[in-house]
């Protein structure tokens, strides 16, 4: 990767983190001019990864989620570690639904050292990902496959999911709001995530903490219908308040 693309994708994860910047802050923070930083920006955005506004530049708004595989380069080390965390928390033998994500199928990584475990999954990612392992019974939702994520969604997979009982649900989602509202942005994904929480004995929520304050168009559920949240740190103290007052366990890798 060269300083140019190194740097682009550092300002992607700056950006995740803050949802805005100006110009001028973004030059001085990666040591270019600003003249470097708008060009960089006007790339990004002729690609749709990030939005201009007046002065600066921020993330797409609530109505549109980073295309899947830019979202995969993007916080890949805290991804893995809060992967690894909550896989420790599944025993073998378990259980799981585990939904569409970039955490959620780095979570299917962490498992692989697991046995006997039976997953139900609407990611085709997850489902190729946990077959790797002989013990585990992969079972795959039926429906229609996204091609830009090989996710699987509408009715039928809501519907063949709330066939199941399962001991864990593992969901990832694209947002946070600071009432504890959990967010995402296809409605179709939604309903199917909302069937996982439903039919899960216990929620895990697996995302990293740019995903708190962000934005997203339809909500998923609340924080209070967690068992835990899996996250990284440091984490704002307001909002570790607002996932222990809703009765949820907070767990930062």
């Amino acid at each position: 990767m060269n300083k140019a693309d190194s740097r682009k994708k550092n300002l992607l994860e700056f950006l995740n983190k803050r949802g805005y910047a100006t110009i001028e802050e973004l030059a001085q923070n990666f040591s270019v001019t600003p003249q470097t930083m708008r060009r960089d920006i006007n790339q990004l955005a002729d690609e749709g990864r990030v939005q201009r506004f007046h002065g600066g530049v921020g993330m797409p708004l609530s109505t549109e989620n980073i295309i899947y595989d830019q979202r995969k380069l993007l916080f890949t080390d805290e991804k893995r570690r809060i992967a690894e965390l909550a896989a420790r928390h599944i025993p073998d033998g378990a259980s799981l639904c585990i939904n569409i994500g970039t955490t959620t199928e780095a979570v299917a990584f962490a498992l692989l050292d697991h046995k006997n475990l039976r997953i139900l999954t609407n990611n085709l990612n997850v489902a190729r990902i946990c077959a790797g392992n002989e013990t585990f019974e992969v079972i795959i939702a039926g429906g229609t496959v996204r091609s830009h994520d090989l996710g699987v969604i509408g009715p039928e997979t809501e519907q063949f999911i709330q066939e199941f009982r399962m001991d864990f649900g593992i969901i990832g989602i694209s947002g946070i709001d600071g009432e504890g509202n959990l967010l995402d942005y296809d409605y179709r994904e939604v309903s199917v995530a909302r069937a996982i929480i439903a039919h899960s004995r216990r929620v895990f929520l697996v995302c990293d903490k740019s995903k708190f304050g962000r934005p997203a168009m339809v909500r998923v559920g609340h924080v209070s219908q967690l068992e835990a949240v899996f996250s990284d740190g440091p984490l704002p103290s307001r909002w570790q308040s607002l996932i222990r007052d809703s009765g949820a366990h907070l767990y930062l890798a």
